[in-house]
């Protein structure tokens, strides 16, 4: 293996731990360390450095954790969001791991004879070769992908590995969801716990993607201590500290220059409404359909001059970009500009809905950024952006009770070491292992 070459002895005396919580707010470990609920975060974080980052734009798992693994935004690395378009086309792909368009943290630590061993990290599916052992996070959706080297397959299968909980059947069955996120972090850290012991590694990472999970349908459980599962949101988040109190416990016993490290890739927070961007473009006469019941953004009709993609991400429908396009080049400037004063007076109940409205080029750079969105949204807490194509008002409730943050995501470091964005993080850990 051309990875394995390149490891030697020496590339043992420096380590880095990651642990990953997928969408844990800072607030929320502030408050549930200071009401004492959460013991071992209270005594790691009292020996380094815990502080709140911001993230990427927009704000989700698949652009986050490939902006945390590469440094970069979505005009350098290419992904902009869970679906994107085919060039000239209204066609929606999936972006996966081999559409990334540079090299990874653990690729540039290959590099330099270092292995890492990273566990349930999103948006690295399907598995490729790394300098070291990788386990796909969300969206795996077949284990025989979602692992490198193949060989390790017949193992996570003896344990009884589970990429992901069922959130078809966890999504109205909370009380399933509190039993699969249990047995799904049981069996993430039995996984741990094996490479650990068995593997040679300079960093190792694994990510806790249960945390989204109880977020985005219970909530409103963490914020009412009255609510039928408050009970069980805390002892959730109360194994996972027993977790990482064992993860450190061990960390502690290395015998080596070692540097932990903790993070989120955006916070969280309560839904006040959600708000269907589509159907305001609809209603505002930006957005045509070719039928009365349109079931996804491919059902774009002619006349459209601007659509959305999920969450947030607006296109202006220009002529020679999209078949359908109306839109001339020299309207382009004038329309962004007409759409974002438009947006920024979208009100519910009184209050505006958004916090600002940024241009592609404002937060975007890169040989990638042709594929940008023409604008992206940044809601105020509570306001959670909808790209459906299938509602008939401007604002309603799909049962999810928890939304993403732009802020609030967290860091730590036990060196003290400081990090205000998730595009930071990736060069403060190759640091630590030069």
């Amino acid at each position: 293996m051309f990875f394995s070459k390149l490891f030697s002895k020496n590339s043992q005396h420096k380590k880095a731990v990651i642990i990953g919580l997928d969408g844990t707010p800072y607030s929320l470990l502030k408050n549930l360390i200071n009401q004492g609920k959460l013991p071992n975060m209270a005594q790691i974080f009292s020996q380094g450095y815990f502080g709140p980052t911001t993230v990427c734009l927009p704000e989700i798992s698949s652009v986050s954790w490939t902006s945390f693994m590469t440094g970069a935004n979505s005009g350098m690395h290419g992904i902009y969001g869970f679906m994107d378009f085919k060039p000239g086309t209204y066609e929606l792909y999936f972006p996966n791991f081999y559409d990334l368009k540079i090299p990874t943290i653990f690729d540039e630590l290959g590099q330099k004879g270092k292995r890492s061993i990273v566990i349930n990290l999103p948006s690295t599916y399907p598995a490729r070769e790394i300098p070291g052992i990788l386990i796909s996070g969300f969206v795996a959706i077949d284990l025989k992908k979602a692992v490198y080297p193949l060989s390790l397959l017949s193992k996570l299968e003896e344990f009884s590995y589970q990429i992901d909980i069922d959130t078809a059947k966890a999504r109205n069955d909370h009380d399933f969801l509190i039993k699969d996120l249990d047995k799904t972090l049981k069996v993430r850290e039995k996984v741990a716990n094996y490479l650990w012991e068995k593997e040679d590694w300079d960093l190792f990472m694994v990510v806790i993607t249960g945390t989204d999970r109880l977020q985005h349908f219970l909530f409103d459980a963490y914020v009412d201590e009255n609510h039928p599962y408050h009970q069980a949101f805390i002892e959730y988040y109360q194994k996972i500290d027993a977790f990482i109190g064992r993860i450190y416990e061990k960390y502690t016993k290395l015998k080596a220059e070692k540097t932990f490290f903790m993070l989120s890739d955006h916070g969280f927070t309560q839904i006040k409404t959600e708000v269907y961007i589509n159907r305001w473009l609809f209603e505002n006469n930006y957005l045509k359909f070719n039928t009365d019941t349109p079931k996804m953004v491919s059902d774009i009709g002619p006349g459209t001059i601007a659509f959305a993609l999920d969450p947030s991400r607006i296109y202006i429908n220009l002529k020679e970009k999209y078949p359908l396009g109306t839109v001339e080049k020299k309207d382009y400037d004038r329309l962004r500009e007409e759409l974002k004063s438009a947006f920024l007076e979208i009100k519910y109940e009184g209050e505006p809905i958004l916090r600002q409205v940024f241009f592609k080029e404002d937060i975007y750079d890169g040989p990638y950024l042709n594929q940008a969105p023409d604008l992206v949204l940044l809601s105020k807490h509570g306001f959670d952006l909808k790209a459906t194509v299938q509602r008939n008002t401007i604002f309603g409730h799909s049962g999810l009770q928890g939304m993403h943050t732009y802020d609030d995501a967290f860091f730590f470091c036990d060196k003290g070491i400081k990090c205000k964005n998730i595009f930071e993080i990736k060069e403060k850990i190759i640091s630590v292992l030069d």
